[in-house]
């Protein structure tokens, strides 16, 4: 009977001795997992070793010192707006660039003729020289002559001699050199006068009607184009 008393107490004995293998932790461990034992409602046993200080997270988590604040979340990186380009400016095209010279019939031609004289090639060839050959080697240089007559005569025959003294300043300007598909020649007659009628009074050809409207009796060289020679 002793012997059976022993027995069962040295049993016993190593039976709470597998859970009190860390018991000064102040929680009953399980000597072989070392995980710490719990009771059917999941609550630990502590020991009586077991003070605040023994407190765990997971035994006793509302003992615990309180948890530091996360740190705030950095703040979104935020780029900053890219400098707008200023558009390019907008080039407005160059204005058509027109010249004009005015040659008086009476120099060019006869009275009523359309045969250019030498003191009239001597005038064109200054013009020529200095204006029209520079102005027709630019990319969209052109001539325009227009021949104009006085109001004295039907207004056909002054339109064909009009038409005809532009033709003779033409072709005496491209056996100077410049190009024919440059040059336009046009004809206005009597239609576009440079005197008023009350500065010239009548109809009647007189001297001195014909000195009075020799303003009228003229050409037009007029260079167009947007680029200049250099």
């Amino acid at each position: 009977m002793t012997n059976k008393l022993i027995k069962s107490v040295l049993a016993a004995s190593l039976a709470v001795a597998g859970f009190t293998a860390h018991a000064s932790e102040g929680y009953t461990q399980d000597g072989s997992t070392g995980s710490v034992v719990k009771n059917a409602y999941s609550e630990c046993w502590r020991t009586g070793y077991w003070t605040k200080e023994n407190a765990t997270e997971e035994c006793d988590a509302s003992l615990m010192p309180p948890k530091p604040a996360p740190a705030p979340a950095p703040a979104p990186v935020v780029e900053a707006p890219a400098t707008p380009v200023a558009p390019a400016p907008v080039v407005a095209p160059a204005a058509p660039k027109t010249e004009k010279f005015t040659l008086q019939a009476d120099v060019l031609f006869a009275f009523n003729g359309d045969k250019l004289s030498n003191e009239g090639k001597v005038a064109l060839d200054k013009v020529i020289e200095d204006a029209l050959a520079p102005h027709v080697k630019s990319i969209d240089g052109t001539v325009e002559i227009s021949g104009h007559t006085d109001r004295i005569g039907s207004d056909k025959y002054n339109q064909k001699l009009s038409e005809r003294r532009a033709e003779s300043v033409k072709a005496y300007a491209v056996s100077k050199g410049l190009p024919a598909d440059k040059i336009t020649t046009q004809g206005l007659g009597k239609s576009q006068p440079v005197t008023k009628p009350e500065d010239c009074k009548g109809n009647k050809k007189t001297k001195k009607l014909i000195a009075c409207l020799q303003p009228d009796r003229r050409v037009e060289i007029e260079l167009k184009g947007t680029k200049s020679a250099n």
